[in-house]
């Protein structure tokens, strides 16, 4: 493992490899659309407000993210809506 995914491992809301986590902000199209799609297919998942959560916020920035929605998924994480990330969970 790596700093980067010893992080993800360590985080209490991302615990466990098949936990997805969204990232999100308050009226945030793309953060809405994930999520909508995450639903649509039944996926469990946990939704994390930015704006209330500063680790959360420390985290997202430490992956290298500047923009919502990150979505991580184990190891795997990304920005913005990607509908082809979410077919392949």
């Amino acid at each position: 493992m790596n700093a980067l995914t010893d992080t993800i491992a360590e985080n209490p809301v991302m615990a466990g490899t098949d936990a997805v986590v969204v990232y999100s902000k308050p009226f945030c199209v793309q953060c809405t659309a994930t999520i909508r799609a995450l639903q649509s297919r039944g996926i469990p998942h946990r939704v994390v407000d930015l704006t209330k959560d500063q680790a959360a916020m420390t985290l997202v920035q430490e992956l290298g993210y500047r923009q919502a929605p990150v979505v991580t998924h184990g190891s795997a994480h990304w920005a913005g809506f990607r509908p082809d990330k979410i077919a392949m969970i």
